[in-house]
């Protein structure tokens, strides 16, 4: 059941469904099945208790299937399925979803960014007042944020996704627009991501 609606915005969240041998692929070649769904769902926690207290409306689109008993509370996240063929199509379509109910300004963020502050949901809501989009630039090439007060499809259509040019090629397509740049944070892809993050090699267990 989707919650009430009270705000003017919405910030959506990307997840994959937490299975084992279906998240976080690149870190589990190294790492192992079971370290690779601990440290996805450390970052699935991290990011509900980023967002969770932020004064606009919220929605999770699943990757696979929708859950209800899970750290995504009802009553606070509307539920919805991705559909799409690949990731530009998901993100479109959610998109298309927010404002065809009305949302004025729309916020979409994955959830491996252990970076991640509820600040740049502010600024990014904050700054929609004079800007056409927003965008976090991530290290790896992509973006880990993007905010819009109406949809500008083509940033959605050509790309390849999960490449280091993904960035560059929707900044061209937005080159006529104002486009404002949060940022610049590492979402967690690979074993080099964890860097010196203490708390998610602690997620490693010696089987994998």
């Amino acid at each position: 059941m989707v919650k009430k609606y009270m705000s003017k915005n919405l910030i959506i969240v990307f997840t994959r469904n937490p299975e084992l041998g279906k998240v976080k692929t690149r870190l589990a070649k190294i790492l192992g099945n079971q370290s690779a769904l601990n440290i996805y769902n450390y970052l699935l926690k991290y990011t509900e208790q980023t967002i969770r207290n932020i004064n606009c409306d919220k929605a999770v689109f699943y990757s696979v299937k929708i859950r209800e008993d899970d750290i995504w509370n009802s009553n606070i996240y509307q539920k919805l399925q991705q559909k799409g063929k690949d990731l530009g199509s998901r993100m479109s379509n959610a998109f298309k979803y927010a404002f065809e109910k009305n949302y004025e300004k729309v916020i979409i963020i994955g959830s491996d960014l252990i970076d991640l502050k509820s600040k740049h949901i502010s600024t990014t809501l904050k700054m929609l007042d004079n800007n056409d989009v927003i965008i976090g630039p991530a290290q790896d090439g992509g973006y880990y944020l993007l905010g819009m007060k109406k949809i500008h499809s083509n940033i959605f259509e050509n790309k390849d996704w999960g490449t280091a040019t993904v960035l560059k090629d929707t900044l061209k397509d937005l080159q006529h627009l104002d486009v404002f740049h949060l940022e610049e944070l590492n979402d967690i892809d690979t074993f080099e991501d964890l860097k010196d993050n203490q708390t998610l090699k602690e997620l490693i267990t010696k089987n994998g």
